[in-house]
């Protein structure tokens, strides 16, 4: 996959996890030390993850607040996901920061760039996860300067929110 930066050409160092398929719980590290876990059966997960945190991006991980709230869908966890510690927590509320100390996040999703300006780095990408831990949506942005699609987004977080029955198929 070719991701765009400004005038510069990326790529991610592996495939991106396919929807559908189950996500492995990994580990994530807040700059407090403290570990906490994303992906598999943890309840409906919103996750975004980022190379940088901008304008852009908390200007649209408010307005993704803002809708579910308007839209009454709760009690799903909400995480922002950088590749090392070198981000700065934007300490947003109700969203829980953390960067992937073990690389396993960038790993299993497939986020990770390859070398090059922002090697390492993670692409910035949505991804929503099921309460039965399988990959409900996903959107990796081809522009690092881009949007995300809330109007694509949001049914499908209310959909994941509502879709497992609890006999583990959808």
């Amino acid at each position: 996959m070719q991701i765009t930066y400004n005038r510069s050409t990326l790529t991610l160092e592996d495939i991106p996890l396919d929807v559908g398929y189950a996500c492995e719980k990994v580990s994530l590290k807040k700059h407090s030390g403290e570990s906490f876990s994303v992906g598999g059966q943890n309840g409906t997960q919103l996750i975004i993850s980022a190379p940088f945190i901008d304008d852009r991006l908390l200007s649209q991980i408010e307005e993704t607040q803002s809708l579910l709230s308007l839209n009454a869908l709760g009690g799903i966890s909400k995480t922002l996901v950088v590749s090392t510690t070198g981000h700065t927590d934007p300490k947003l509320e109700e969203w829980r920061f953390g960067f992937d100390e073990e690389e396993a996040f960038g790993d299993f999703y497939g986020v990770r760039l390859a070398s090059g300006e922002l090697g390492g780095e993670f692409a910035k990408a949505l991804f929503i996860v099921s309460k039965d831990g399988a990959l409900f949506y996903d959107e990796i942005l081809r522009d690092l300067n881009g949007s995300f699609s809330l109007e694509k987004a949001l049914p499908k977080i209310a959909a994941a929110i509502n879709c497992y029955n609890g006999k583990g198929c959808h």
